[in-house]
């Protein structure tokens, strides 16, 4: 299994993340929500860990884009779920699966990525 980052290219903080991941010798795969879309069966399980509220990305464009009464109705797994799946850009990026880790995690942290990164290779 290979680890797994996703995201969108053009994200500075994706740019980062796969920085990080080339200097340290990560072996990834590269999941582009632009070209790839948004895999249902993986935000699922992203629902339930890391969670919804660490998926959805509330500082960002696109939800200060978002109408008032859209951005309302995201109040649990389900309704984030279906906002996610319409704008995939609102998902806090990168979301990374660790290989051979039960881990996911939304963001970039070189230092709490230092940890799991260490199993990968």
């Amino acid at each position: 299994m290979t680890t797994t980052l996703y995201g969108i290219p053009n994200c500075d903080t994706v740019k980062r993340a796969r920085a990080w991941l080339d200097t340290h010798g990560v072996g990834y795969r590269f999941h582009d929500f632009k070209k790839e879309g948004v895999p249902e069966a993986e935000l699922d399980r992203w629902l339930q860990a890391p969670g919804w509220e660490a998926l959805v990305n509330r500082r960002g464009t696109t939800w200060r884009k978002l109408d008032d009464a859209t951005r309302a109705t995201v109040v649990d797994a389900a309704s984030a779920r279906t906002v996610l799946l319409a704008n995939p850009s609102l998902i806090k990026r990168p979301v990374v699966h660790w290989a051979g880790r039960p881990d996911v995690t939304t963001g970039f942290d070189a230092e709490g990525w230092a940890a799991l990164a260490k199993t990968d290779n």
